[in-house]
């Protein structure tokens, strides 16, 4: 039976970066022939969430959100605009970090789709930030003398918005890479404003937990953090802040390994990506191949 896979993701009308990391992991995952068919949908631009199963011709669609958490969109929107019969947030059994995918129809395109968690709560997500961590600083080794913040947008309108961040902090904590790992927010605390009262090492490695680039990750947290009193001067890496050395590295899913992970997600609802999935990891670097 012939599979596809279709990446959803938020995109913007205000930020032409918005989807690019969704068309760049996209391109990725297309050139490895992983699936018989690869597409994106947006829910602020186009192709949209509602019209992309008809785009598709393959009977199994694996369908991963390219979202940071669970909440919202992944829970009422991007069900609701697939026309997924059956749909039950509770067949997820998730404690907001652990979703993985349940199995539905989506009768009006014939199909059957298998609607996966997203990206940003899958374990090897971790790896991710890490990598970022490494890619900002050039450094394959980093971690020892260093700090990590990981950061989130938070919100007390979804409690899972933070969890994601919370969950990923500990697990790289666990790795005892770093010499201290700390979860940092823009809309609650601890904020990242203050990221230098919270850690103490000389070099802090900021690794926003977003999927683009945007107003959040290039004009807001630069600011509140102090590395520029305006984004459009730009801004050094690292920058000097309170005598901490801040390498502020961008959103992680702009991270070409991030492509891996939207992989790992559809191989987890049973896709049979076996030598495909490892040529994406030879185009990214290896993250969850366990």
């Amino acid at each position: 039976m012939s599979q596809a896979l279709v990446i959803v993701a938020h995109g913007s009308h205000l930020n032409p970066d918005s989807s690019a990391p969704t068309f760049d992991h996209a391109d990725t995952i297309r050139a490895s022939g992983a699936f018989d068919e690869v597409r994106e949908a947006f829910w602020k631009e186009e192709p949209s969430f509602r019209e992309v199963l008809r785009t598709v011709e393959a009977e199994e669609v694996f369908v991963v959100p390219l979202f940071v958490s669970e909440g919202y969109f992944t829970e009422q929107v991007i069900p609701r605009e697939l026309r997924l019969e059956g749909w039950d947030v509770d067949e997820w059994d998730s404690d907001g970090t652990s979703a993985s995918h349940v199995t539905l129809r989506a009768s009006d395109v014939d199909k059957t789709v298998h609607y996966c968690g997203p990206v940003g709560t899958h374990d090897a997500m971790s790896d991710v930030i890490v990598r970022r961590a490494q890619s900002v600083t050039g450094d394959p080794d980093v971690g020892p003398g260093f700090g990590l913040a990981v950061v989130g947008h938070g919100t007390e309108r979804n409690e899972n918005s933070a969890k994601a961040i919370h969950y990923h902090a500990e697990r790289i904590r666990a790795m005892d890479r770093f010499d201290e790992v700390e979860a940092l927010f823009m809309d609650e605390d601890p904020e990242v404003d203050d990221v230098t009262d919270y850690l103490e090492s000389d070099d802090v490695v900021v690794v926003p937990l977003f999927v683009a680039d945007g107003f959040h990750t290039q004009e807001d947290i630069p600011e509140d953090m102090g590395i520029t009193d305006d984004y459009r001067e730009g801004y050094d890496v690292p920058a000097a802040v309170d005598g901490t050395r801040i390498w502020y590295a961008g959103a992680v899913g702009t991270e070409a390994l991030t492509a891996d992970v939207i992989v790992e997600r559809a191989r987890d609802a049973g896709a049979d990506v076996r030598d495909s999935a490892e040529r994406v990891r030879e185009r990214t670097g290896d993250v969850a191949g366990d």
